[in-house]
């Protein structure tokens, strides 16, 4: 008699092939471990106020010290700026290039490669000659979020471009005009909330270049975040790995609601073109 042999179905075979394994899996909690376990032992740290106590008396320390206060307020007010300004500018740029210039990409991601090249020193010195003819400048923070700006260039556009590929600029743009829609409301009601994903990672890309910057701030004398933990990290162990603590906890809570704002407007589609005029 036959031996009669029955085929796994369809469904069985693919979770198999969807299953991990045990290499995967090694490699996955060695990372895991990796990462988490220095953490630990950094919030460890953070909390022994006695052996064998903890509490959060460092933390306490932290956010009561007005330098913390005003650095933070400080980095977090060019952050602001800077995400303002580099949007303001590279939208519309990118925006263009990508419907009547496109010849001119490999020119702009020259460009954008070139805050990469260039030394902070060598930046923080070319700018300052040139903004001599604007002295009251020098002595301004604002001079940061300009220098900022230019940091954030490659991150800003790569972002920006890599939103523009994803949807079809020129359709859109035909289609808002054939309503009678001018440049400007195009922009506005049509491609940017087409964009807004990328619009969001470029933000916070450039909060996290912002908060953590440190070489620039120092050399034009400005107390920023990233000055504030460097002084912290050379006068007292305890409140610099609270203040570490603390940073990575605003990174990441930055992170996350950057990733349910994409999933949010991820899952609502996307715009259409809805232009009055």
């Amino acid at each position: 008699m036959a031996a009669v042999t029955v085929e796994p179905s369809a469904a069985v075979a693919a979770a198999r092939r969807r299953r991990p394994s045990f290499w995967a899996v090694f490699w996955l909690v060695m990372a895991a471990l990796y990462f988490l376990v220095p953490l630990y032992s950094m919030v460890q740290f953070s909390l022994e106020v006695a052996p064998h106590r903890y509490g959060f008396h460092w933390y306490a320390q932290i956010f009561a010290d007005p330098l913390f206060r005003s650095s933070f307020l400080l980095s977090l007010r060019l952050a602001i700026e800077t995400m303002l300004i580099g949007l303001v500018l590279m939208v519309p740029t990118v925006y263009w290039v990508h419907l009547r210039l496109p010849k001119l990409r490999p020119v702009m991601d020259m460009v954008a490669i070139l805050p990469f090249v260039v030394p902070p020193v060598a930046l923080v010195v070319g700018l300052s000659g040139v903004f001599t003819v604007a002295p009251w400048l020098l002595g301004s923070s604002q001079i940061l979020a300009l220098v900022y700006v230019i940091l954030a260039l490659p991150f800003t556009y790569r972002s920006l471009d890599a939103g523009m590929r994803a949807i079809d600029v020129r359709t859109l743009t035909e289609a808002a005009q054939s309503v009678g829609a001018p440049w400007w409301k195009t922009l506005f009601f049509v491609i940017m909330p087409n964009i807004r994903t990328a619009m969001l990672g470029a933000a916070f890309l450039t909060l996290a270049i912002v908060m953590g910057e440190y070489t620039i701030s120092s050399l034009l004398l400005f107390n920023t975040f990233a000055v504030y933990i460097y002084y912290i990290g050379n006068t007292e162990a305890y409140q610099a790995a609270a203040l570490a603590i603390i940073s990575f906890v605003l990174t990441w809570g930055a992170m996350m609601g950057l990733f349910f704002l994409s999933r949010r407007t991820g899952a609502a589609g996307p715009a259409g073109v809805a232009v009055t005029r």
